[in-house]
């Protein structure tokens, strides 16, 4: 064979470049699918950051829960228990609330919780302000107080 022959021979060219764009797909296509696998774990929500402060009115017997600081939270994740009661019945069990206004709450929203016109007293009780994710299977109370008696 004669080294011009072997210089300008280029039969093998075509099957090497061939190999190497093939392997250099499947790279390219493993990363894809693991990157697409991999973020499909990190779907859950994390739990808001966000500090609450309840300022108790003695003359009135009502507490204001006030949005301080931290992330802005969506109204219908939230809720406010008065002694462990359910969201939805606190103003059918003796007190009455004042929801945060707004579909979100931010810093400055308020709410406030007050003796209704039957018993029982807010004295004593515990106010808690939780967070529920989108799916309900986290929360986390953001907030508590418990009313001086």
């Amino acid at each position: 064979m004669q080294l011009k022959q072997l210089l300008s021979d280029d039969d093998a060219v075509s099957p090497v470049i061939g190999v190497i764009l093939m392997v250099a797909i499947t790279v390219i296509l493993a990363a894809v699918i693991a990157s697409f696998v991999l973020g499909l774990g990190d779907t859950t929500q994390t739990t808001p950051s966000a500090s609450f402060d309840f300022d108790y009115d003695s003359n009135n017997n009502a507490v204001t829960i006030t949005h301080q600081s931290g992330d802005t939270l969506t109204a219908s994740q939230v809720s406010v228990n008065v002694n462990g009661t359910d969201p939805g019945s606190v103003g059918t069990n003796g007190y009455s609330f004042t929801d945060f206004s707004g579909s979100e709450i931010s810093s400055g929203s308020t709410a406030t919780v007050s003796e209704g016109t039957t018993p029982p007293t807010i004295g004593g009780a515990e106010i808690t302000v939780t967070w529920q994710s989108d799916d309900g299977e986290s929360s986390s109370t953001l907030g508590s107080f418990d009313v001086p008696n």
